[in-house]
This record gives structure tokens, C-alpha cells and sequence, in this order.
């Protein structure tokens, strides 16, 4: 077996290839592209384009696309082939700078949320070259941003790349002010931990809802679950473990930087952690790394279910957003650092972050709404849809210290006044984690748990970079013109702590009395579902924030706006078929067999002797017959509502109707059907149960 250090990275076009492949003028030039802005000039494009295409099909590539990011939430891509034709009437491979630079494929089928009409099948690829290209299957994959023929974007990666140039640009002015004149720019990098579940292939081919919808609409609790805390961090079983190990080995290849794999809580249920990335390219990475975990099970007879929450009663799945803010030379920006002046630099960028996310509170939450976290948010495995901070006592105990002006009685008893000469040295890790919280300090980084397993990591950053970017910026503009740099700051970050401590809580976020305290006391938003945070995209704050820094213009906020309410919807219509389809073609069929089954042993018996009660049958076929009953009349009121949606005036109000009727009568049916399945004997029920499904891999 290849060391992975051989084989690392090995599909990748990457600063070793480039090195290798391109000239030195070239290559400078490109680099300049990619750190600088630079714009990137033809000749650069086409030295470039024909180094990647011998490159790539050197390494068995036939095809190239560009690889983008929709608003569908996946990644789309359209493949076109190297060859062109020759004049002997062979072919020859090519591939010019011209179509490295840009793709134009069919946008007419993608979500615009009205930016386009339908017939308007126009759009535009631009590729991304701070994003290595990567060689996937037999084809030459290129990162790139799209767009509307009226440059609209109708991506997810676009308005992430604005909001990363729109924190560093007013990251770099808090820095200079600080006299790091040297540092050219600000990054923010994350490292994303993904969880999942993985199931047998076979039994997952035998449950509809799962293959229409990713989770399971129906389900009785097993006999066992997650009682006994068995399987978190527990010995991987063989099968799985053979999984991770060629996921491994293909994410390596693709310069994925895969490190930490273990069992979560639910049975059935892993992670994996990658290393931490610029924050485009762990954008990319995870896309990526959820299409690979795929591919990799089917390999193995298994389904990689990504949805936040495939089974009722056990933990749904996240992804943890590990986000933190660096300079070029490395220094990161949420590290207290080892100098009272360093510290001084941290607690702004730290109160910066506070702010942010306070007065954003709402763009957070609806940043990861989707109609599968909204199962998951709020229950006991997962954060509650309420936003708050966890800074840890020692950080606590400073903040407190700076807004009463009172001596800090950590590591030295010195008045807190944030001069360079006088500022304590605190240090780092000196508290516990808190998972309950929805936006944890963990050190030198904060970690965004509200995220969905399936989300796409673009949307949360987008939002968390846009907020911070604007902190910062109120900060610049202020400490710009202040007479006394060091008061104003001293003023500034105290008054943040001042305004904002609310939003902080260290506690546990399970708690029922929190949600209470938070919404009652300190004035905190709960929005607990998807239609009731996303309309909250437009407030006027928001869209006034979001097209000031130019991450959106206000037409592409009113698209999303739509589409993620219209996706909302769908997703739950296509569930509340898919359930109705299941009960009147197997499920009730499935109860009634048995029904006349047990009723024909009640026959037979009493033809044998006549004296026979059949407590027992007569008993079940009663109940049986009362669940049928119910099921039909539970059946027929979903269907009813899905029939009322078509009155809805609006999207919005058709996900309200959807929030407080459908997703109910649902609930009703389940229940129903799930009693049933408690009742029915094991080979009458259609569907493999949860015991099969959370405990058959071995």
C-alpha cells in the first residue's frame, strides 16, 4: 500500500503541479491572481489551460466541466470533452484559456427565485482560481462561480467570496490601526465536522420514504436505542470501518484534508472532521466530501443518509462550523495571544464577533433553515433554534472585569484598561466545552452548531462573515477618527459588553427554563421554524447590511428569500405524498391481512370448539380494526391539506399552512401508523423497522 503522503493530493491541480507544470512568469502571475485580486490576463489563461489539460488527461481524464454550486444545495456540472477534430479526420485534445476562464450551461432549469424568467436559459461559469481544480472520475472538475446573463449570481460560492473580501477589507483597517501595517489580508477559515448515518443498501431499497425523501416517515421506537450511550466513540464495527477507510483514501486524493472519524451517539451514526481551510475551499471540500461519502457506500452495499434527522426518537445529525479569522502571515485573530498588546487586539475581534452576532442573530438562524433541521434544532442532541454565545468562565470573568471597570482577578489583580502596559495576560482553554450551545468559544476559533448535516456550509458563513465584517466596520469608523486611540478602545469594547452580554450564556441550552429566560428576560430571538425566520432575510437592517458590504444586491436576497421558502415547501409536500402513497398501498393493506388473518385463526378455532373465546385474537382484531379506521380518516385529512395549499396567496403563507396544518396531520398519521406497526406481526409489516435499520451493519 502507497504511503498517503505519495498519494495525497495526486487529483489535484494544485501549487505542486502548478510549479511543476508552468513557467515561472506564469505561475508568478497566477499567484498574484490568487493572493492579490489580480486580474488574470489571456495569455496567463491559456499557459494555464493547456498545462491543466496535460495534466489531466495524463491522469486518465477525457472531459472537463465547470463545477459549481447552485441554489439547489448540491453542486451541478455539465461535462464537455478535450477532443477536437484534426484535419487528417482524427481528433486532438484542446482546451484554451477561453474555456477555462468561462462556461456558459443552461441555467433555464436552476432555482433563480424570479432574478430570470424560465425562458431566459442563459447563464455564465467564471472559474475560481483560489479553488484548485480536481480530476473526479474521468473528468477535469474546475471550481467556479455562476451567474445570471444580468450578472446576477445564482450561486451559493459568489456571495460567499463577497463576503470574505468584505471582512477582510474592514479587518484590515482594524489591524492597521493596531500598527500591523504588514499584513496585506484577512482570511476566515473552517473546519467542518460532518455527521451521518450509514445503513444497509438492501433495507433501504425497501423503505420508500427513505428513498424519496432521505429520512423515515414512519417508525416504531425499537426495543433499544441510544440508552445506553454504547456506541459514541465506541469500537467501529468492521464494515464501517472498511468505508472509512477507502473514504478516506479517495477524499486524500483529492487534497481533502480528513482527520478525525469516530461513532456518534445514535446507533448507526459516524463522523468525520477534516483539518481546518479557507473558507472557500472547506466550502468546496465538504460539497465534495458529501458526494464522495455517497459514492464510497454504495461501493459497499450501504446508503450514506445525510438528512438531520432519518429516525424519530434517536440523535439527528449537524455539522459543526469551526470558524476563526487569520492574517496572511498566519496569526490567528481569536487567539488571545502571549502579550497584554496582543490581548488588546483579541478582546476587540472577540467583541466584534459578540456584536455580530446579537444584532444578527435572525440571519444566523435562518442561515441553516431548512425543513429537515427544523426536526433536529431544539431537541436533545442539537442546539435550540434560540442564538447564543458560550464564552466559558475565564472569558466571562474578563468582560465582566472591562464593562465594571473593576480589577481582574485572574492571572494578575491590575486595573482593566486596555493600554498596552497595564492589560492582564489571560490564558487560553481554561473552561469546558458547552455542546448545548448554539455558538461556542473554543479556544482560539467559535464553533457554529446549528448547521444542518445536509446544508451547504456557504450559507452560514456567508452570513457570519457579512456580520462581522459590518462590527468591524462601525469599529473602524469610529477609532479612525478618535483623538485617543486607547480610550476610544477601552470605551468601545466596554460599551459592546454593555449591549450585547445578553446574548451571552454559559449554561446549559437544553434547559427548558433557558428558552424562557432567553425569549422573556433578555429579549433573544426563538425562531423556531423555517417560516418563521426566513421572511426575516428582508427586514430592512438586514438587506441594509447584506447590500452595503455587496454580498447581495437586494433583487438576489428577495431570490433566496423564495427559493428557500418554495424548497421548504416541496420538501415537505413531497413527504406528505410519499406517506399518504405508503399507507394506502402497503401499510393499511399490510394491517388489514393480518387483520383477516387473525380473524380466520378465530374461525378455525372456534370450529374446532365452539366454547373458545380467543380473548387474545378477538382482542387484537378489534384494535387492529379501530387503527385501520383511524388511519384511513388520519390519511384522508393529510390529503385534504395538501388540497387546501393550492389556496395559499404566497409562498409564505403557503409554508405557514404547511407549518401549522400539514406537517400536524402528518404527525397524526405517523402516530397511528407507527401503534400499528407495534401490533402487526413482523412478517405482515412491508417495511424493514428501526431495529433493522439502526442495528444491521456489522
Amino acid at each position: 500500500m502507497k504511503n498517503i503522503s505519495e498519494y495525497f493530493g495526486c487529483l489535484v491541480f494544485d501549487d505542486r503541479v502548478m510549479k511543476a507544470n508552468l513557467s515561472a512568469k506564469v505561475y508568478q502571475s497566477l499567484k498574484k491572481t490568487i493572493d492579490e485580486g489580480a486580474q488574470l490576463d489571456i495569455s496567463v489563461a491559456n499557459a494555464v489551460a493547456a498545462a491543466m489539460k496535460d495534466w489531466a488527461v495524463a491522469n486518465g481524464a477525457t472531459h472537463y466541466t465547470h463545477w459549481f454550486q447552485p441554489l439547489t444545495g448540491i453542486t451541478a456540472e455539465k461535462h464537455d470533452s478535450f477532443i477536437s477534430p484534426s484535419p487528417d479526420g482524427g481528433v486532438i485534445m484542446e482546451f484554451s484559456g477561453k474555456e477555462l476562464i468561462q462556461g456558459e450551461p443552461d441555467a433555464s432549469s436552476f432555482p433563480s427565485g424570479g432574478l430570470r424568467a424560465t425562458f431566459e436559459a442563459r447563464g455564465y461559469t467564471a472559474w475560481d482560481p483560489t479553488s484548485y481544480a480536481f480530476i473526479k472520475g474521468k473528468t477535469l472538475c474546475i471550481p467556479t462561480a455562476f451567474c445570471s446573463y444580468g450578472g446576477e449570481a445564482l450561486d451559493k460560492k459568489t456571495p460567499l467570496l463577497r463576503s470574505m473580501e468584505a471582512l477582510n477589507k474592514q479587518a484590515l483597517r482594524i489591524l492597521h490601526l493596531f500598527g500591523n501595517d504588514d499584513v496585506k489580508c484577512v482570511r476566515t477559515s473552517v473546519g467542518p465536522e460532518q455527521e451521518y448515518f450509514l445503513i444497509d443498501k438492501e433495507m433501504y431499497n425497501k423503505r420508500p420514504d427513505l428513498r424519496f425523501t432521505g429520512r423515515t416517515l414512519f417508525g416504531a421506537k425499537p426495543s433499544k436505542g441510544q440508552e445506553m450511550d454504547d456506541h459514541y466513540f465506541g469500537v467501529i464495527k468492521p464494515r464501517v470501518a472498511a468505508y472509512m477507510e477507502e473514504l478516506n483514501e479517495e477524499l486524500w486524493k483529492l487534497g481533502i484534508l480528513a482527520k478525525t472519524e469516530h461513532n456518534e451517539v445514535a446507533p448507526a451514526q459516524h463522523e468525520l472532521a477534516p483539518i481546518y481551510s479557507t473558507t472557500n475551499i472547506a466550502t468546496d471540500h465538504n460539497q465534495l466530501t458529501m458526494e464522495i461519502m455517497q459514492k464510497v457506500a454504495a461501493k459497499h452495499g450501504l446508503v450514506c443518509l445525510l438528512h438531520e434527522k432519518p429516525f424519530a426518537g434517536v440523535n439527528g445529525s449537524g455539522k459543526h462550523n469551526n470558524w476563526s479569522m487569520a492574517t496572511d502571515a498566519g496569526v490567528n485573530l481569536l487567539s488571545p495571544g502571549e502579550t497584554p498588546y496582543e490581548n488588546a487586539q483579541f478582546l476587540l475581534f472577540l467583541c466584534a464577533v459578540i456584536k455580530a452576532v446579537d444584532d444578527y442573530q435572525d440571519l444566523l438562524r435562518l442561515s441553516v433553515a431548512t425543513a429537515g433541521n427544523d426536526h433536529r434544532l431544539g431537541a436533545n442532541e442539537a442546539p435550540p433554534a434560540v442564538v447564543s454565545i458560550f464564552l466559558g468562565d475565564e472569558l466571562n470573568a474578563v468582560l465582566e472585569a472591562i464593562e465594571n471597570n473593576t480589577p481582574y482577578a485572574g492571572t494578575q489583580k491590575t486595573q482593566m484598561k486596555l493600554g498596552v502596559d497595564v492589560l492582564p495576560k489571560f490564558n487560553r482553554d481554561t473552561t469546558d466545552r458547552n455542546r448545548t450551545s448554539p455558538f461556542a468559544f473554543t479556544g482560539n476559533k467559535f464553533e457554529f452548531r446549528m448547521l444542518g448535516s445536509s446544508n451547504s456550509i456557504a450559507c452560514a458563513n456567508i452570513m457570519l462573515n457579512s456580520a462581522v465584517a459590518e462590527s468591524l466596520k462601525i469599529y473602524a469608523d469610529r477609532l479612525e477618527k478618535a483623538e485617543n486611540f486607547e480610550d476610544a478602545l477601552h470605551e468601545m469594547i466596554r460599551k459592546t459588553i454593555k449591549d450585547h452580554k445578553h446574548i451571552i450564556f454559559n449554561g446549559n441550552g437544553y434547559d427548558d427554563t433557558w428558552i424562557k429566560e432567553a425569549t422573556e428576560k433578555r429579549g433573544l430571538l426563538n425562531y423556531r421554524t423555517t417560516p418563521d425566520c426566513m421572511p426575516h432575510l428582508l427586514d430592512a437592517k438586514n438587506v441594509k447590511m447584506l447590500t452595503s458590504h455587496g454580498v447581495f444586491s437586494e433583487a438576489e436576497l428577495k431570490s433566496r428569500c423564495d427559493i428557500m421558502l418554495e424548497n421548504y415547501c416541496k420538501t415537505v409536500v413531497i413527504e406528505a405524498n410519499t406517506m399518504v402513497d405508503m399507507t394506502k398501498t402497503e401499510i393499511a393493506p399490510a394491517v388489514d391481512a393480518y387483520t383477516m388473518e387473525l380473524a380466520k385463526t378465530i374461525a378455525a378455532k372456534k370450529a374446532v370448539d365452539d366454547t373458545l373465546t380467543c380473548n387474545y385474537e378477538s382482542g387484537l382484531v378489534k384494535k387492529l380494526s379501530k387503527l385501520t379506521d383511524r388511519i384511513a380518516i388520519k390519511t384522508e385529512e393529510l390529503e385534504n391539506a395538501l388540497v387546501e395549499l393550492h389556496n395559499a396567496e404566497g409562498i409564505i403563507s403557503e409554508a405557514n399552512m404547511i407549518r401549522d396544518v400539514v406537517l400536524v396531520k402528518m404527525g397524526e398519521l405517523r402516530l397511528a401508523c407507527d401503534e400499528a406497526e407495534t401490533v402487526t406481526a413482523k412478517k405482515y409489516w412491508p417495511f424493514p423497522t428501526y431495529g433493522d435499520l439502526l442495528f444491521s451493519v456489522r
